[in-house]
């Protein structure tokens, strides 16, 4: 075998694999060998007619689609094992140059790992990002607090009213006529919530336990079902009953049963610190993901097709996977939206194709700051995780490979991270 390795356009480069007449025949043999199983003939046993009579009886390339599939492989294995500079990052794609009793030239198109030429990522000046805790944000939490405590209970001898939960039957119609999914009984709607078409929720706000009303509405022109879009309607409506939410007083008590805490202002410090570092591990976030978008702007590398495809798999399977937690399916939800699969991976190619170059751009710096993880740290890590979670920490060879590369990784992301903060200036 013989072979020559160029560069192409796009980020790939070209592999030519030149077999000679013997190794092209041995080629077609092992694929001989491979299924002669299937062939059988007048005269001979299913898998013993031999290879001359297949090739006489179906013609001389009988086994070459079979040949190249089986020797491909193995040809350009060997080439990859000499040529350790091919970063391959997708399948190739595979053509055949020339085909004679001379033997066989395939050429492969491979896509690799691009160049990328780093934009500046030192001495640039980055705002600083500050998420304050207020006065505000410790009140609505403990109004949170409240409402997961809260009860329900029903209200006598007034009207309904903005905040009330009403319990309603209601039936809705279009010039006379019924609706489908118009009809209801017993249906609990908080009013003022907005749940429902506009207009519907002021019309019951004012109505007695047991009085019956019709009220007119008008479908929003963007109304999901075409058929009401809209349309006027009008919906008989009946209320049964109207509830409240009964929120507990804030004392230490209903604080030391809700939470543990002994006291009001004991809960509010702790809240307030809980808060304050929530927002630095936020404001941290988006310091770095601006940091990351500003050098990724400023870089230049030209993307291969499959590294972008890879990234629209990723994407696409992820969501298949979220919408099969809400009891949905990826062909229905196509379906609903009216869209193909190809055009619903079209919808991910520019965020794919800047996942990607940001990809490349923090492993260009990675490798230009020669950035590693030691085994000494990841022991480190690994002991701090563990220690956190209260766990025996299992020994180190023990480890597979992703827990291995996930913490790996971190490691190495974090030092990134520690060199574009001490490198730029953060005010």
């Amino acid at each position: 075998m013989e072979y020559k390795v160029e560069k192409a356009e796009k980020s790939t480069v070209k592999v030519e694999i030149s077999l000679n007449a013997t190794e092209w025949r041995q080629a077609q043999v092992d694929a001989y060998n491979k299924n002669k199983s299937k062939f059988s003939m007048p005269g001979f046993r299913k898998g013993k007619v031999p290879m001359a009579m297949i090739e006489r009886t179906y013609g001389k390339g009988v086994f070459f689609e079979d040949a190249i599939n089986e020797s491909f492989p193995k040809y350009f294995d060997e080439v990859l094992a000499k040529e350790t500079s091919i970063d391959m990052v997708g399948r190739p794609d595979l053509d055949v140059k020339s085909l004679n009793d001379d033997g066989i030239v395939l050429v492969a198109t491979v896509p690799v790992k691009p160049e990328v030429k780093l934009g500046d990522y030192k001495g640039i000046k980055f705002e600083k990002v500050e998420y304050n805790v207020t006065d505000e944000d410790i009140e609505n939490d403990i109004k949170r607090l409240q409402e997961r405590n809260s009860r329900t209970v029903e209200v006598e001898g007034r009207p309904a009213k903005m905040g009330d939960i009403s319990v309603i039957d209601y039936s809705g119609s279009v010039d006379g006529v019924k609706f489908d999914g118009g009809t209801a009984e017993n249906q609990e709607l908080i009013l003022g919530s907005k749940n429902f078409i506009p207009g519907f929720e002021e019309g019951v706000v004012g109505m007695n336990i047991g009085e019956e009303k019709d009220i007119a509405v008008k479908f929003p022109e963007e109304y999901h079902a075409e058929n009401l879009k809209g349309k006027d309607a009008v919906f008989a409506v009946k209320l049964n009953a109207l509830k409240v939410k009964e929120l507990p007083e804030v004392t230490d008590e209903f604080i030391k049963d809700a939470t543990g805490t002994d006291t009001v202002d004991a809960y509010k410090a702790e809240a307030k610190a809980k808060m304050e570092e929530n927002n630095a591990k936020r404001a941290e976030r988006e310091l770095e993901n601006k940091m990351i978008e500003f050098i990724t702007d400023a870089s230049e590398v030209e993307i291969p097709d499959a590294l972008i495809e890879s990234q629209i798999d990723y994407m696409v399977q992820d969501m298949e996977y979220r919408m099969s937690y809400q009891g949905l399916k990826l062909e229905d939800f196509l379906k609903y939206t009216n869209q193909t699969m190809e055009d619903y991976r079209k919808s991910f190619k520019d965020q794919a194709s800047k996942s990607v170059k940001q990809q490349l751009v923090i492993d260009a710096i990675i490798n230009k700051e020669g950035i590693v993880a030691s085994d000494d740290e990841i022991k480190v890590k690994v002991d701090e995780m563990y220690a956190k979670n209260g766990k025996d920490v299992p020994e180190f060879k023990d480890f597979n490979a992703k827990q291995f590369d996930y913490i790996k990784q971190e490691i190495i992301i974090n030092k990134l991270f520690d060199v574009l903060k001490k490198e730029n200036t953060i005010a």
